[in-house]
């Protein structure tokens, strides 16, 4: 005689009511988590160098906190070669260069917003220049001469990206390119350890494509196609291998942890298209901890500052890639295999 199921009935209006108003929730988070950042991004404490007679320095920098207090974090140095190296190592995002020849050194390819908001600083410096020249002029009795001040892109962007468009936008695909690798294989390869190795391998392959199409198809990627293609490869196993060592410690909900943890707080914080510094504090230095931020930082540096310090990004980047391997072999909740099966498996 073959067993009945009862019906189960309809569903509680309890539960027709709580699934609604939960995702109402979730939808509500989710918009906050993308627009909050761009809506409160504003540029603050942005490093910038000054260079120039000590008079006129002192003049640009009270002129500078009176006008945009808050906004630069302003170092002296030398001479203008020395403000061309701060900005070619990614010290700072411009310059100002004073005396005989004024000038502004900005570098769209650091970040074209900041780039745009120091062009408008060099025309309200040029205004009060040429306003301070009149006086002088006028003092001594001759005509005011013309005060020009340059504005000179040190980096700029490559022509297949000008506005950096392609360089901001690169994150997000590669985020969602390392949480498939790391969900499908987690629900495709059984044994911890082939499934780290199917990371690894996904990773590598799909690094080395990504690449190819960013750097020699779509031209948004510069410099070294091995680095590039390497920085793409660890961070997408280090998304990858998070995802599936959480799934191994916490079961299937690990995958929505991972995907939630990546997309709706790591994505916003990265500071692809806005520096850092436009994040309210500590926002943007947090978001460079986790791999979208990292990438972003590391693949801009490789693209357009040679000279620059890349370690950090590249810890960061091992370091997750390190900790999520040996999540995914110490996990067991996805492997209950008995003893020697788990043996034959890995």
């Amino acid at each position: 005689m073959s067993a009945h199921t009862p019906d189960a009935g309809p569903t509680p209006w309890s539960r027709v009511v709580a699934i609604p108003v939960a995702l109402t929730l979730a939808v509500s988070v989710i918009l906050l988590a993308f627009l909050w950042p761009a809506l409160t991004s504003a540029p603050h404490d942005l490093p910038l160098a000054a260079a120039g007679p000590t008079g006129q320095l002192d003049q640009l920098l009270a002129g500078i906190d009176q006008n945009a207090p808050g906004v630069f974090d302003v170092t002296t140095v030398d001479d203008r070669a020395a403000a061309v190296d701060a900005i070619e190592h990614r010290d700072v995002y411009a310059a100002i260069v004073l005396g005989q020849q004024p000038e502004v050194l900005t570098s769209s390819a650091a970040s074209p917003v900041a780039a745009q908001a120091l062009s408008g600083v060099a025309a309200q410096l040029q205004g009060q220049l040429q306003q301070a020249a009149a006086a002088q002029a006028a003092a001594a009795g001759i005509a005011p001469p013309t005060i020009t001040v340059a504005v000179t892109d040190v980096v700029p962007l490559a022509g297949t990206d000008e506005r950096g468009v392609g360089l901001a936008s690169a994150v997000l695909p590669l985020v969602i390119g390392g949480l498939l690798g790391g969900i499908l294989t987690t629900l495709a390869v059984s044994g911890r350890l082939r499934r780290l190795v199917a990371i690894a391998l996904y990773s590598v392959f799909a690094g080395a494509a990504v690449a190819g199409i960013l750097q020699g198809w779509l031209g948004v990627l510069q410099g070294s196609y091995l680095a590039n293609a390497s920085a793409i490869a660890l961070a997408m196993f280090a998304i990858g291998a998070t995802v599936a060592g959480l799934a191994s410690v916490l079961g299937r909900p690990g995958l929505a942890v991972g995907a939630v943890t990546f997309v709706l707080f790591a994505v916003p914080l990265a500071s692809a298209a806005t520096p850092v510094e436009f994040l309210p504090a500590p926002w943007g230095a947090v978001g460079q901890w986790f791999p979208p931020g990292a990438a972003a930082s590391l693949l801009r540096e490789l693209s357009y500052f040679p000279a620059a310090d890349t370690v950090f990004p590249w810890l960061v980047l091992a370091g997750w890639a390190v900790a999520a391997g040996a999540l995914v072999l110490i996990g067991r909740r996805l492997d209950r295999a008995p003893a020697s099966t788990e043996v034959a498996a890995a």
